[in-house]
């Protein structure tokens, strides 16, 4: 097995160290470096650790309160015991997404990244529905987003593809990318550097692992061949896993995402759609949705031609998502009170009954 890294290369810095100042933690620090089939991989400063997460954990996963990738951890157990995830310190910046089994559950795809470069293939139009659900995403986590549109050799009319992403990301940089010619591989290296973690997410075949190999100048992540029919490729990542690169820093590569589902991110929402949020300041109502009422600037600005019709029927979309899993999530709240209320009132019952004894 390759010798892990040290929990410096890893981004251990004072604002690690000041979550765990005066907590009384016992056990030994880490980060997780792989999340797989219930196991944490951890590297610690006695070496690599595999360990289960503490029961108290897994009662809290419908939170997203199990180590994922990125985390700050603390292992107990010794050589005798097995290992045990007991804590998982406060995340400095987090991407989450609804679970797409559970629509009340979040799932924590990273933790404690600096930049989420979002990436896309444009040897095809881009989707450009997707990368908004994608940053509103990005922007809700803590970190920052780039894009990277992949396969940039392949496109018909790059300019016009990083002109179109652009016009739906304001204030994100937007980097045509080429494994094959090189292009925009600086550019992505730039977000990197020491005690800094970078995170790609995706679809699958948009190259992400390609994307990892080029940026680390050694095949770490082995790619296979996307089926040329339909651009559908069996990707190898099958498990959120995190790189440190030789030249510094560590990059999160993850499988593919079939499906983005929005969680609480009305904030993200508001800065993947600064442009609305802007015109939205002209609106006559404060509370205006922009769907019929009267004096709606976003609505003005879409019949002058100033904003794309297509871009508020996203915002709208998306808006809808988020209510719709806040409404879920109240609904989950209440029903958990009712459980705890039943719990208590069986308790007092039977205290009762006992005459008194406990």
């Amino acid at each position: 097995m390759e010798r892990a890294p040290d929990l410096l290369a890893l981004g251990l810095d004072d604002r690690v160290r000041a979550l765990t100042a005066g907590r009384g933690r016992n056990g030994e620090l880490g980060r997780v470096i792989r999340s797989d089939r219930g196991f944490a991989f951890v590297v610690t400063e006695s070496g690599l650790r595999v360990a289960r997460p503490a029961t108290r954990l897994v009662k809290q996963a419908d939170e997203g309160g199990l180590p994922v990738v990125g985390d700050w951890v603390v292992v107990s157990g010794d050589e005798d015991d097995e290992p045990l995830v007991e804590d998982v310190l406060e995340r400095l910046s987090a991407i989450m997404r609804r679970d797409p089994g559970r629509a009340s559950r979040v799932q924590v795809l990273a933790a404690n990244i600096d930049t989420v470069v979002i990436t896309h293939p444009i040897d095809s139009p881009a989707k450009l529905g997707r990368i908004e659900r994608e940053l509103a995403l990005v922007w809700d986590s803590g970190a920052l987003p780039v894009i990277a549109l992949t396969k940039a050799d392949l496109a018909d009319d790059v300019d016009a593809e990083v002109l179109a992403v652009g016009d739906i990301a304001p204030g994100v940089p937007v980097h045509p990318t080429s494994t094959v010619s090189g292009q925009g591989l600086d550019e992505i290296r730039a977000h990197l550097g020491a005690g800094r973690t970078l995170v790609l997410i995706g679809p699958s075949g948009s190259g992400k692992s390609t994307l990892v190999n080029a940026l680390a100048g050694e095949d770490i992540q082995t790619t296979r061949e996307v089926r040329m029919s339909d651009g559908k490729g069996r990707h190898t990542t099958v498990a959120r896993e995190l790189i440190t690169l030789p030249t510094g820093g560590a990059i999160i590569d993850t499988p593919g995402l079939r499906a983005v589902g929005m969680w609480d991110s009305s904030e993200g929402l508001d800065q993947a759609f600064a442009d609305i949020a802007g015109l939205a300041e002209g609106c006559r109502f404060r509370d205006c949705t922009h769907d019929g009422e009267p004096g709606c600037a976003v609505e003005a600005a879409v019949v002058s031609g100033e904003l794309p019709e297509r871009r508020l029927e996203s915002y709208r979309e998306l808006q809808a998502e988020i209510r719709h899993v806040n409404e879920e999530l109240d609904v989950r709240a209440r029903q958990e009170r009712k459980q705890a209320d039943k719990r208590l009132a069986r308790d007092i019952r039977r205290f009762y009954r006992s005459g008194g004894r406990s």
